[in-house]
Order: C-alpha cells, then structure tokens, then sequence
C-alpha cells in the first residue's frame, strides 16, 4: 500500500495525524493477529467524510500502531499516554431525581455500553468461526437472565419477516448497510453470527456482532437516567459472570472505534427543544459546557425533526461511567431550564 492522498478539505483525525513519517514507521508493522495499518485506516481512506477515519482490529492495535492511535485518542478525549482509565460502575454512587418527572422535554433515555471478549479479535478481522464462538457463548449467558431482564434472543439468519417488521419498528434492531463500518470490515458474513436479545418489557436489548460484539443498552420512556443505568449496571455485572470481557488498564474497555474507549458507554436522551434549538450558538454553549454531543433524531449524521434531538456524553475516557451519567444528568437539567425560560 502506497501513502494514501488525501483532499485538502479532508477534516478527519485520520487526515490530520498519518503522516508520511507515521505512515512509513507502521506499514510493515503487524498485530500477532495478523492486522496491519492499511486495515486499520480503509474506512476513513475510503470515506472522507469520517469523523475519525481508524478502527482497531485487536487489542494489540492500540499499542502497535500507537503512533497514529495516540494523537487520535489525545485530541478526541483528552488523554494522554500515561494516564490510566478508572471504571466506577456503582448505581449507589449515583444519586439524582428524575430531571424531567412530568415527561414534557424528554421523551425517552437509552444508556448502552459496547463490550468485546477478551480471548477474541475484534470484529474487524474476527474470522466467521469465531464470531459464531462468541454469538453461541454471549446467547447461552443471556438465555440465564432472570426477573425483569428475562427474555428472548433472536439471531438475525433466518429470522421470519414478521419478527423482523416488529424489531425494526421497535428500533431495536441493527441492519446491515452502513458504508463506515462496511469499509472497516465489521459488515463481513452477514447476517451470520448475529442477532439480539430483548427482555419480555422492551427496557433492556443486547446485539451481538454489530460495530462491537456486543451492545448492551438499557432504555425506557421518561427522563429517569437512574432508573435506566441501573438495570444496565445489573445486567453488565451479570454478562461479565460468563463471558470475560476484553480491557485494559490505559484504556479501559477495548473497543474497535477508538471514541469508544474506556467506559464505552453513550448515556443519551431523546429531548424536545423547540425554543432553545432557534439558537444553536446558545444550545452547542451549553452542551459543550456539559460534555455533550448534540446529534439527529435518528442518530449520528442525521437531522433534528420537529425541535428533537438525540443529546449524548461526549467523554468516555478517563472517566468513570457514574461520571457519563452525570454529564448528562447536568446537561439536561441545564437545557430545560433553559428551555423554559425562553
């Protein structure tokens, strides 16, 4: 592979950070599991348009190709080589009310935290026997829940039409088609060795083998961020009795897209903003202030409809997850005051 030509509008930290210098240090260079740079940076290549443009294949990646993973890491969380992630997955440590109780800002909260095994590659070079490893060991886990996490799993091969129309209604399940993680190599074998799993009331979702291998999400309707962390805090704690999951103590939990590192965790809320979204400078002032993201309805790289937004903690590294709960706990509060007195 020759060194990529990137256009000079390209706003990437893949564009910004592999150099020529950088490029030539890591191209012979290989993880023990076989994964090199041209692999780690095909999808910002081939994507210009990335937010960051790289992905890891392992755990080793991180370390291996560091000169490109550690400017990235440094910009996008502010964290520096020598630092060390501290987890603080407590729900007694977490103490709040409902910011919104009488529903008429937010419409729902939704916490999920991605998980990958720690005797396995990451999904972007997972072998398709593998992957099939980790779907049969995190389905057999899951299939023991019991009480209000109890429910069903169902893999996405040869799922019938009808199930198919209500998890998607739902907005439960993953589909196939997007062009950053397709060119990263997570989209490959599908729909083998995937699926998810749902409790019988619909607050609690596992996937298995989507961007991570897995994605633990926890949601209801409401505002009540507490409520929503704690079911995710009881079901990882029961997940990690079966399955090990893959860590380490710089980075926290491992995870192929390096703005997911640490905590893994994206605590967000569906809120009505129709007043304060007439002023974006206002509205990005105050979610900048609390860590916070401000995306699409429907997710990243969509638009707000109707006053709504997706808001969501920005930092995931080098913080704890009661802290990502509490970005925003505060984020929130602070956006309907707002709100209220426009």
């Amino acid at each position: 592979m020759n060194f990529p030509n990137f256009p000079k509008d390209c706003k990437s930290l893949l564009c910004k950070y592999l150099t020529k210098e950088v490029f030539e240090e890591l191209k012979n260079k290989k993880t023990p599991n076989g994964f090199t740079i041209e692999k780690a940076i095909n999808s910002g290549v081939k994507n210009i348009d990335s937010g960051i443009g790289v992905y890891a294949g392992d755990k080793e990646s991180y370390d291996v190709f560091a000169p490109l993973f550690d400017p990235i890491i440094k910009e996008y969380h502010g964290f520096e080589k020598s630092d060390k992630h501290i987890s603080n997955f407590n729900p007694k440590d977490l103490k709040m009310t409902n910011p919104d109780p009488s529903s008429q800002y937010i419409l729902s909260t939704r916490i999920r935290v991605g998980r990958n095994l720690a005797d396995f590659p990451l999904g972007t070079i997972i072998s398709k026997e593998q992957r099939d490893e980790v779907e049969k060991r995190v389905s057999d886990a899951l299939k023991s829940f019991d009480g209000e996490l109890s429910g069903s799993y169902y893999p996405l091969k040869g799922m019938s039409k009808d199930i198919q129309e209500q998890l998607i209604k739902d907005h439960f399940l993953f589909k196939e088609g997007d062009r950053f993680l397709e060119a990263a190599g997570l989209n490959r074998d599908w729909p083998e060795g995937r699926g998810i799993y749902h409790n019988d009331d619909k607050t609690f979702l596992v996937w298995i083998n989507e961007e991570d291998e897995l994605r633990i999400i926890s949601m209801q309707q409401g505002g009540d961020i507490k409520e929503v962390f704690d079911r995710l805090a009881k079901a990882v704690d029961f997940i990690q009795n079966s399955v090990k999951f893959m860590k380490s103590e710089h980075l926290g939990y491992i995870t192929s897209c390096p703005t997911n590192l640490g905590t893994a965790m994206r605590a967000s809320v569906h809120i009505k903003l129709p007043k304060l979204s007439r002023d974006m400078d206002l509205f990005k002032k105050i979610t900048d202030k609390n860590h916070l993201q401000i995306r699409g309805v429907h997710g990243e790289h969509s638009e707000s409809e109707g006053g709504i937004f997706d808001i969501s903690n920005k930092r995931r590294l080098g913080v704890s997850e009661v802290d990502c709960a509490y970005d925003l706990y505060n984020g929130v509060k602070e956006l309907i005051e707002v709100e209220k007195s426009l």
